[in-house]
């Protein structure tokens, strides 16, 4: 898991802009993968973010950056709640829910499109998703809008300046540590 991807899939994060990022990425070994996670949390903890592997399969991971303080807010809004209890959510802790959600992505089946809740994702957004079967959406950007369209728009434009500006002082020799936002 290089830098070059955090930068690349995980700046609004970083810039504690957004609750959560996620990414796949290819691995050789499970020693590899383990190594390169504690390296990333060796640095971004100090800063208020974790990462975790979510799932493996075959050669790649898919890769969880967030928030914990974010994402307790995110678990504060009850539409959000009643998103996660119509999937069989109990317990609405940061650490179970991502338990919960790790678990889901293991079973075969159907994606667990609440997952957009850990991203930040509007819980109107995700609802609408669901409810709709990613049909009848308004506009598409970081996610299918349901709800505020014009606020989106700003969201997803805003994502990716921060993207383009942590990509460019990324390459200009600026570290992930110096880049990331304690928070």
């Amino acid at each position: 898991m290089s830098e070059k991807l955090l930068i690349l899939h995980c700046s609004p994060t970083l810039a504690g802009m957004k609750a959560g990022s996620m990414f796949s990425c290819a691995y050789r070994s499970a020693e590899e993968l383990k190594d390169d996670i504690r390296h990333a949390n060796h640095i971004l903890v100090p800063k208020g973010l974790r990462v975790l592997p979510l799932c493996r399969k075959k050669d790649r991971a898919l890769i969880y950056v967030f928030r914990p303080k974010a994402i307790e807010k995110v678990l504060e809004d009850e539409r959000a709640v009643s998103v996660l209890e119509g999937q069989g959510y109990q317990d609405i802790r940061v650490s179970s829910c991502i338990a919960r959600l790790m678990g889901r992505l293991k079973e075969e089946g159907e994606f667990p499109h609440e997952i957009g809740l850990f991203l930040g994702y509007p819980p109107e957004d995700v609802w609408g998703f669901i409810e709709n079967k990613a049909c009848g959406h308004k506009c598409v950007g970081c996610w299918k809008v349901y709800g505020d369209e014009a606020e989106a728009k700003k969201t997803f434009a805003r994502y990716r300046k921060c993207t383009a500006v942590y990509c460019s002082l990324w390459e200009q020799g600026k570290s992930i540590e110096r880049l990331t936002v304690a928070g």
